[in-house]
């Protein structure tokens, strides 16, 4: 008989996702959402909890935290958790990607009564 492949982090034995996060199941910020980027501030130092340091060797680049989660085989409750630790000791910084201005997504109004003069010639 053939089992399914366990998928990891919603397969795993929930005591190894309650160790991971020493029990709680909510992060301390509301810093993370699924696109906010993630930076390393330094790199992992000995003793630290495994996942803590690979995601700062993962986010020498900005990283979203959905990457993370995906990288890590974690849900993304619980990578917000491990990013929420490592913000408030500094190890890491999080921001959300910036949207463009409206005047930057619109093309120069010279450009558009070029446009309107062209139509007007057909």
């Amino acid at each position: 008989m053939n089992r399914p492949r366990p998928r990891p982090g919603r397969d795993d034995a929930p005591d190894r996702l309650y160790t991971l996060t020493q029990g709680r199941s909510r992060s301390d910020s509301d810093a993370f959402d699924l696109v906010t980027l993630v930076v390393s501030e330094c790199e992992p130092t000995l003793g630290m909890q495994s996942e803590h340091a690979t995601i700062l060797r993962m986010c020498t680049l900005p990283t979203a935290v959905v990457e993370i989660a995906a990288c890590l085989g974690l849900p993304v409750g619980i990578v917000r958790i491990l990013l929420s630790d490592l913000l408030a000791t500094g190890r890491i910084s999080a921001r959300h990607p910036r949207v463009a201005r409206v005047a930057d997504r619109l093309p120069a109004p010279d450009i558009l009564e070029q446009v309107l003069v062209g139509l007007r010639n057909l």
